[in-house]
């Protein structure tokens, strides 16, 4: 997050702290008799409708996009493991958006706007539930219960961490309303992240939709201030800035249907839905940590072949190698380590994407020399070249530590785990190997 965006975030929740005094009754009272004319539901294009628990106001908007996806079990099961049937059914599928007076979650935090979308007639139909004040949140949170009723799969973007747990929080406060049970709750949060975050670095909601989806919101007001506008209104202030709050919670509902869409299609038929290297990594790290690990080696495959920054391309081969060398497919593991000591020609020589560590390089590599000494130790029978391997990631590690690259802890793990290696090869090959291979030598057999 940049510094600007935290700093606002800050002066926001400062602002919604000052406004959490109670509210004068006499104020209260006038705000809702106003409220509950018609001139606000002229202004928000809502309708005041009722329940058991009292009134709440309500907007309804159908749209022609995004249009309904079809996602498989198993794309779904990718979202969430174990997930039931039922969620592959998007007729069952809720999105679900809130608007709340305060960031930071707690007991003292409302859910003072409700935003849910369903796809329908070829578009998607969004509804919002409003209250106008503190005394009309059950009415909200039960039409949200009835919504969940017919539509009990629930689709979110970090809703999983923030939406749900307050809403979950809201109807134990209420003590008479339960909270929803749900079969199944889908967060595109965290699978945004594993396929967008090293194309885009930001994967919140708005720049995905610019950058993924190609759509463009125009004006858009920033969310660190609605739960100022919300309490302004509550003390009686404007009504007007209320509109761009709901066409702000409309925009997000559009867009994680369209999220979900895109990533649905990605996960089922990303051969042809993929537009990038990167997406094929991120997908390829998705479904390795998912256990997928032939479609993971597949996909890792297709990354490379379409061309990686030199940082991914790196991690990239490192994590292909050791799923081949799990599948004992130690042809293809040993020329990926070797890779890693000899970038292949034609690889793309860019600046790193955001590399986890500043000694991703040097340790991939190190771990390369170690692996392939490992292979011709133990599955070639070759115990000189071996030896030569191990004395060669010697000699790298001691440059690192010399540039400082390595932490002091780590070097001394990985010299003291190479130097006990290097003994024991010298033993099996019965001949002294104290005067290291010259590098070019060493290149050229590797390459």
């Amino acid at each position: 997050m940049k510094l600007e965006d935290k700093l606002g975030r800050v002066r926001a929740l400062r602002a919604a702290v000052r406004s959490a005094r109670p509210v004068n009754a006499e104020v209260a009272e006038r705000v809702r008799r106003e409220s509950s004319g018609s001139e606000l539901e002229e202004l928000l294009g809502a309708e005041l409708r009722r329940n058991h628990y009292g009134e709440y106001l309500h907007v309804c908007h159908w749209f022609e996009t995004p249009g309904v996806c079809a996602p498989s079990l198993d794309s779904v099961r990718l979202l969430q493991p174990e997930a039931p049937r039922v969620a592959a059914d998007p007729a069952k599928w809720l999105f679900l958006d809130t608007e709340t007076t305060g960031l930071a979650g707690g007991t003292g935090t409302y859910a003072f706007l409700i935003g849910v979308a369903w796809w329908d007639a070829a578009g998607l139909q969004v509804e919002q539930f409003f209250m106008r004040d503190h005394s009309e949140e059950h009415s909200t949170l039960l039409a949200l219960v009835e919504r969940l009723s017919e539509r009990p799969v629930l689709v979110t973007f970090n809703g999983k961490s923030f939406d749900w747990p307050l809403l979950e929080t809201r109807y134990r406060m209420t003590r008479s309303i339960p909270p929803p049970t749900l079969p199944a709750h889908l967060d595109l949060l965290h699978p945004a992240r594993q396929l967008w975050r090293l194309r885009l670095g930001s994967v919140r909601l708005s720049e995905l939709e610019r950058h993924v989806l190609g759509w463009d919101r125009g004006f858009d007001i920033r969310s660190e201030m609605i739960p100022q506008i919300y309490f302004d209104f509550l003390r009686g202030g404007p009504a007007l800035p209320l509109v761009d709050v709901l066409r702000h919670n409309q925009m997000d509902l559009r867009g994680l249907a369209a999220l979900a869409g895109r990533i649905v299609a990605l996960l089922g038929a990303p051969e042809t839905n993929a537009g990038d290297p990167l997406e094929y990594y991120g997908l390829s790290r998705m479904l390795h940590r998912r256990g997928k690990l032939r479609r993971a080696r597949q996909f890792y495959e297709l990354a490379l072949g379409a061309g990686l920054p030199a940082a991914v391309d790196c991690a990239a081969r490192r994590e292909l190698a050791l799923l081949a060398k799990r599948e004992r497919d130690f042809a293809r593991a040993t020329t990926l380590w070797e890779d890693l000591i000899v970038p292949p020609r034609g690889a793309q020589q860019v600046a790193p994407l955001q590399p986890k560590t500043e000694d991703g390089g040097i340790a991939a590599t190190l771990e390369a020399y170690e692996q392939l000494a490992i292979y011709y130790e133990h599955h070639a029978r070759d115990a000189l070249r071996a030896a030569e391997l191990t004395r060669a990631a010697l000699g790298e590690l001691g440059r690192a530590s010399r540039s400082a690259t390595l932490a002091p802890g780590r070097y001394k793990r990985l010299k003291a785990r190479l130097r006990h290696r290097l003994a024991r090869l010298e033993r099996k090959s019965g001949a002294s190997l104290l005067v290291p291979a010259p590098a070019s030598k060493l290149g050229a057999k590797i390459g």
